[in-house]
């Protein structure tokens, strides 16, 4: 059975599509058949895997409004994964898709197109709330929110939970809040501690552990073409990453009983 996991914020700069990457990596490392899906216009886990996005002929655009067959599309990684690249055509979708009836199904259609080849499909969501989300969303079985531990940060939370609500209510009952993923943490201040704490009150999401920490090691694994797990095996945000991981086969082991 397909565990198929969004990953949404739509705010920028929380370490989203590293999250994608990194978990996808982690994911592979443990033997788990992995496909990520890059639904965002900027293409930057597409990049950030070693594929110039302006060399692609085609891509998740013409899967998803002109009905190309994924397979011919999909992209085999050196991290392990294989990947569903985007261009910035995508951006174009957003647009075709608006008059399109059953547009919150078209991400579905294609999850279950692939779904007997892997075991985890993650939903790298573009930073917005709009229809490509609203499709990730319709196609998942749940919801990772990835947050950076910093006041402002969670501001758009709330926004975001009202429109799971929505999809739960019309598109995908099944919809489930998996926790929020810690990001660009830094233990040894009082502040991100803090904001942790208030994120799980506020919002009463669980917090899915351990924090992933700040380190420049991610800044420079999309520069290499490849994830933190392979550019920095040893660091401590790559071993984060892998506990996650770990933790999520768990949590999706649970789920299927």
């Amino acid at each position: 059975m397909t565990t198929t996991l969004a990953v949404a914020n739509q705010k920028g700069g929380v370490a989203k599509t590293t999250s994608v990457a990194s978990i996808g990596a982690a994911l592979a490392e443990l033997g788990q058949r992995v496909l990520l899906v890059d639904l965002d216009p900027q293409a930057c886990l597409t990049f950030s895997l070693g594929i110039d996005p302006e060399d692609l002929e085609v891509s998740v655009h013409h899967v998803l409004t002109k009905g190309t067959d994924p397979g011919e599309v999909i992209i085999e990684t050196e991290d392990g994964v294989h990947l569903l690249p985007a261009t910035i055509e995508l951006a174009r979708a957003e647009a075709d898709l608006l008059t399109r009836t059953g547009r919150e199904h078209v991400v579905k259609m294609v999850v279950e197109d692939v779904e007997d080849d892997y075991d985890w499909v993650l939903l790298d969501c573009p930073p917005s709330l709009g229809v490509l989300t609203v499709a990730a969303l319709t196609a998942a079985r749940g919801v990772l929110i990835p947050l950076q531990c910093e006041t402002l940060s969670h501001r758009g939370v709330g926004q975001l939970l009202d429109t799971v609500h929505d999809v739960r209510k019309f598109t995908n009952r099944k919809l489930e809040v998996w926790g929020v993923l810690p990001t660009l943490y830094d233990g040894r201040t009082n502040h991100s501690r803090t904001v942790l704490e208030t994120i799980a009150e506020t919002y009463e999401l669980e917090v899915v552990e351990p924090p992933i920490p700040k380190t420049i090691k991610f800044a420079e694994a999309p520069a290499a073409g490849r994830s933190i797990l392979a550019t920095s095996r040893t660091s401590k945000g790559a071993q984060a990453y892998r506990e996650v991981a770990a933790n999520l086969v768990t949590r999706a082991g649970r789920k299927k009983r």
